[in-house]
């Protein structure tokens, strides 16, 4: 068992809260704010790589006191109604390469812009209420979230994966700009903040320089963070106020940067953020090589089947999804791809068609060109007969002239 006592409370985290996920028919949006002292305990939950590195010496202040909060923003919450609409699946695994194309539309962005570069996504925060962010169209049920990240510097700069459901289960990684050797995770139950005992360091080499691979999965029985491929959390059902506070319910997927550090927030935010935030220094940029997605179950849609929140309570609804029929659409075939799938009558066809055109070109053409020539005959033989007849009034004219046909009067005019 490690025992912790640290003072800590909920962060504003103004930047995501204006982060929401779908717009959900017009209905309330709900904002939870809480503060408390905490107990940091953690008798059951596995820290396969960080738990000796958390038992050999004590925590530099700054990552004990981690006030991170729970993502307290829904547009509608399935606990308090039964009217929320439903949550469309991913039902598939697909993998988004950001150096060679942009998310797409199964994604979307907000709070800022994102650049597609050949080294990756680049968000970038350029100014006071930045917070470029995208968070994907679709839910999953269980599954496997990787990205290769390269965090963002800067003090009270905050790099995010976050893992959201509509009835605030939540699964977090959080990357501190002024801090080079520890990633966050952490995670939230219905958006429980009556304790803040979840959070949890780990250590990693450099992460504002180097990308790194925090990979999430998540089954209804444990969740397991890794980094690089290690495992470095296992967390349980039961060990999660007996399964209270375990993320349960199918969540959506956000990556993005936000200023923990910005002056408007909770003191204590500022403070486990490394301080407020300069954004006079800025831009500051975080950069995302890739982003795969594995959703466990499948299935066209997921509803609530009552207000438990409960795993048992997801309704699954059959059928091919929506998003996994765009995403696994092939890509428009060339013009050569389609002609080698012609069958061979077609073929003798489409040939017999073109060279039917093509004779037809040619005698049109030929046909242009006769009318044509003559037309210039005929209007040459033309010009001959103007030209003679020029040539012979100027004869007669000479003849005159030498003759002394012409006189030119002296009488005044």
């Amino acid at each position: 068992m490690v025992d912790l006592t640290i003072q800590l409370s909920a962060p504003t985290r103004q930047a995501w809260l204006d982060i929401g996920t779908r717009q959900r028919q017009q209905k309330k949006t709900e904002l939870r704010y809480n503060r408390t002292v905490a107990i940091f305990s953690l008798p059951h939950e596995q820290h396969v790589a960080s738990a000796a590195p958390l038992r050999a010496r004590p925590r530099p202040p700054r990552l004990l006191a981690a006030p991170v909060a729970a993502q307290t923003f829904t547009a509608c919450n399935p606990l308090n109604t039964t009217n929320c609409p439903v949550d469309i699946a991913l039902g598939t695994n697909h993998t988004y390469d950001l150096t060679t194309s942009a998310a797409g539309d199964t994604w979307n962005t907000t709070a800022g812009t994102v650049n597609y570069r050949l080294a990756g996504a680049e968000f970038i925060m350029n100014s006071r209420g930045d917070a470029p962010t995208i968070q994907s169209n679709y839910y999953i049920f269980g599954g496997e979230v990787e990205v290769w990240m390269k965090a963002a510097t800067g003090q009270g700069v905050v790099s995010s994966i976050v893992l959201q459901s509509d009835d605030l289960d939540e699964v977090d990684w959080e990357l501190i700009g002024g801090n080079n050797t520890h990633v966050m995770t952490n995670y939230f139950g219905k958006g429980n903040t009556t304790s803040y005992d979840r959070a949890v360091w780990h250590p990693i080499g450099k992460p504002q320089e180097n990308f790194h691979n925090y990979t999430t999965r998540w089954t209804k029985e444990q969740i397991e963070w890794f980094v690089d491929g290690a495992s470095v959390r296992v967390l349980k059902h039961g060990n999660a106020n007996g399964g209270k506070n375990f993320p349960q319910t199918p969540m959506q997927v956000k990556v993005g940067i936000w200023a923990g550090g910005d002056k408007d927030n909770d003191k204590d935010t500022i403070e486990w953020a490394g301080g407020e935030t300069d954004y006079g220094k800025g831009p500051y940029t975080m950069w995302v090589k890739s982003v795969r997605v594995t959703d466990f179950s499948r299935g066209s849609e997921y509803s609530y089947g009552d207000m438990t929140g409960s795993w048992d309570s997801i309704k699954i609804k059959p059928g091919n999804s929506t998003i996994a029929e765009e995403l696994n659409a092939p890509p428009p075939m060339t013009a050569s791809q389609r002609w080698n799938k012609l069958p061979p009558g077609a073929k003798i066809g489409v040939g017999s068609a073109v060279g039917a055109s093509c004779l037809a070109l040619i005698a049109l053409a030929a046909f242009y060109c006769v009318r044509q020539r003559r037309a210039g005959r005929r209007e040459r033989a033309i010009a001959d007969q103007e030209f003679e007849k020029e040539t012979s009034e100027l004869m007669i004219y000479r003849q005159r002239m030498a003759k002394g046909g012409f006189t030119i009067s002296s009488r005044a005019v």
